[in-house]
């Protein structure tokens, strides 16, 4: 038997797996516990490590039975698991903490993503090359509380949101940025994007200028970890009620380390991760979700102390900027919003690289017209 195989299990689980083992397999395996992890959009490469870890047996291993929910926009994760329809479910840090200013009661048990992938991508020819170029043009954003970023970073520029810009509603792709010649409608001058997604439907359209596609080099990308209003995203989110209760927080550990182990196998084993996604979610085309897995990786790899440990300086800037912003109403108490315990619980039962020290983004991505 691999030891390492049952690490995290409770002394009962691991007890009953060493009988049946002893016996030769004859005795009832120990009933798996469900849980259930609510995603924030449909199945792509931007939740590769779960499925990674539902389709190599890693949650099996630790003795769950995972149901991914997959997200629309309609769905609210911090709202699904603040009302129990799913114990585990992944929000960007200032969205579920508005929750909480709303009762919602949640903590953040694992910081997965590192770095915000918030950008904003404007055609080199509107001019728009910093903040301070919104001045005066159409700038595109979700809403939803995915505007945040921006709105704090134009205020930051000693600009009003409400006059010193036009803030256009954006739909989630980049139509209104591409011209009409481009099949788009031009609505915008500079759109939000997310770096692996909406920036990439940009460079699989093709230019009409050239017949190729568009190229990095046609458009200027400003960064908001650049700015400095970048705020924390994809974090795995409880109740606080619920990890509380009975061995819950050691399920919760068990959860955390399947989930990093599968975010491990993606960055060691590219291809087959990719190849995983794709038949959970066959709607978007492999070269997007190849550049989406790229990227998505850099957003988690290097993480300097272990994946999933919260850095406390980007979650005081996460803080300063969602104050400053009337995001937040008040400065919730780091005890009450968030805990290193459980993810660290879970990397002390790991083996190997759980820091990503040497990662290196891949520079061999080829896309093609329409992501396919």
């Amino acid at each position: 038997m691999k030891s390492r195989r049952w690490l995290g299990l409770s002394g009962g689980v691991l007890a009953l797996v060493l009988i049946a083992a002893a016996c030769g397999g004859d005795e009832e395996p120990a009933a798996l516990t469900p849980v259930r992890l609510q995603l924030q959009w449909f199945a792509q490469s931007q939740f590769a490590g779960y499925f990674a870890a539902l389709d190599n047996g890693y949650y099996e291993d630790e003795g769950l039975d995972v149901t991914i929910l997959e997200g629309a926009v309609d769905i609210v994760p911090q709202q699904v698991v603040a009302t129990g329809q799913a114990e585990f479910g992944l929000a960007w840090v200032p969205k579920a903490l508005a929750s909480n200013e709303e009762g919602a009661g949640l903590i953040n048990i694992g910081q997965v993503f590192q770095r915000s992938g918030t950008l904003q991508v404007a055609f080199k020819e509107s001019g728009i090359a910093t903040v301070e170029d919104f001045r005066g043009n159409r700038i595109g954003t979700w809403g939803f509380g995915n505007e945040h970023e921006v709105i704090a970073a134009i205020r930051k520029a000693g600009m009003d949101p409400a006059s010193d810009i036009t803030q256009v509603q954006q739909d989630f792709n980049m139509l209104q940025l591409l011209p009409p010649e481009a099949g788009g409608t031009g609505d915008v001058d500079a759109a939000e994007a997310m770096i692996y997604n909406e920036y990439a439907q940009v460079l699989e359209a093709i230019n009409p200028a050239t017949g190729e596609l568009y190229l990095p080099e046609d458009l200027n990308v400003i960064d908001y970890n650049q700015v400095g209003t970048a705020m924390l995203q994809d974090a795995v989110w409880v109740t606080s009620d619920w990890l509380g209760e009975g061995d819950n927080a050691d399920i919760a550990e068990r959860f955390l380390r399947a989930s990093f182990q599968g975010w491990v196998f993606c960055r060691d084993n590219f291809d087959a991760c990719v190849d995983i996604v794709l038949a959970h979610g066959p709607a978007l085309g492999r070269s997007h979700m190849i550049w989406q897995l790229n990227e998505i990786n850099a957003l988690i790899w290097p993480s300097p102390e272990g994946i999933g440990l919260m850095d406390q300086a980007l979650w005081e800037q996460t803080l300063d900027v969602a104050t400053s912003q009337g995001i937040l109403q008040a400065r919730p108490a780091d005890a009450d919003s968030f805990t290193r315990e459980i993810a660290q619980a879970a990397l002390d039962g790991m083996e190997g690289d759980t820091t990503g020290a040497s990662f290196q983004k891949r520079v061999d991505i080829v896309l093609i017209e329409g992501g396919a």
